[in-house]
């Protein structure tokens, strides 16, 4: 009894993935608002607050992590049992999985949403991630079609929504938020990225988007506000240039902010998992 209502709210052990024990989706209601940004960042605080992590890209139509995390190349392959697996690449202690590895720079990606879910099928099986803390899957922008089916696709134990403090991101990310409802996985938050600018020569601050949008977002969707991080050019210069700002400069604020995102992240997750528990237990 207890093991088919935990497959009814979702295990935090995907038979897809028995190694990992979180699997947590990035997502947006729309481009532009600095999702795979927040994806890398995310991944290497993770790795810096000790967990084993790995990192899909799930964004099959505009796959950046490559070029983010600073790694070139294409996975080895090995068989086992008849079948053909892949190594994951890895960069800053990061486990990595891109389309982006498999195709030529110059050439879009034109799938459909069965084809482009098949490759994250294959991503899931067919790549030997070992054992991880998190698997950070780094979505595709917006809400429609092949979004839901890639969400359908993906054993998650949960996701996170980045937005930005503007209304049309705002409306756009609780749309996010419907998405996963109707799949039934757990939102465990919001990040507002491009949250404010400090001046480097003034120290003044400026809500150069509007202020307050993703906290107000997340008491209207009852869920979490994980934090907000600045606007700073050297957290472009780092994706950029693939040497993220959280691994190349942790000691700046906004590495610590990222990090604290992370804390955050993973104590929901961890009291979660503590409930569904007990909630086992007591079944």
């Amino acid at each position: 009894m207890a093991e088919n209502f935990k497959d009814q709210i979702g295990t935090m052990t995907p038979k897809l993935l028995p190694k990992v024990k979180y699997t947590i989706a990035v997502a947006s209601g729309k481009g532009g608002v600095g999702k795979s940004t927040v994806s890398v960042n995310l991944a290497l605080a993770l790795s810096k607050l000790g967990f084993k992590v790995g990192l899909l890209d799930a964004d099959i139509y505009g796959p950046s992590i490559p070029l983010m995390m600073g790694v070139e190349g294409k996975p080895q392959i090995y068989q086992e049992s008849g079948s053909n697996k892949m190594l994951p690449l890895e960069n800053y202690g990061i486990k990595l999985m891109s389309i982006g590895f498999l195709i030529d720079d110059n050439n879009p990606v034109i799938w459909r949403g069965p084809m482009a879910s098949g490759a994250l099928k294959q991503f899931m099986s067919d790549v030997e991630w070992g054992e991880l803390d998190y698997l950070i899957y780094d979505l595709p922008p917006g809400t429609g079609d092949i979004q839901l089916t890639l969400v359908q696709t993906i054993p998650l134990s949960g996701a996170i929504i980045v937005t930005t403090p503007q209304e049309v991101s705002l409306i756009d990310a609780k749309k996010g938020l419907k998405m996963f409802e109707k799949v039934n996985v757990n939102v465990y938050g919001i990040v507002e990225n491009m949250s404010y600018f400090i001046a480097p020569d003034t120290g003044n601050r400026y809500d150069i988007f509007g202020s307050g949008g993703g906290e107000n977002l997340a008491k209207e969707l009852n869920t979490k506000f994980l934090g907000g991080i600045p606007i700073d050019p050297r957290i472009r210069e780092g994706g950029d240039n693939g040497k993220p700002i959280v691994y190349e400069m942790p000691e700046t604020q906004e590495s610590k902010i990222i990090i604290g995102i992370a804390e955050k992240l993973n104590e929901t997750l961890s009291a979660n998992n503590s409930t569904e528990n007990d909630i086992e237990i007591e079944l």
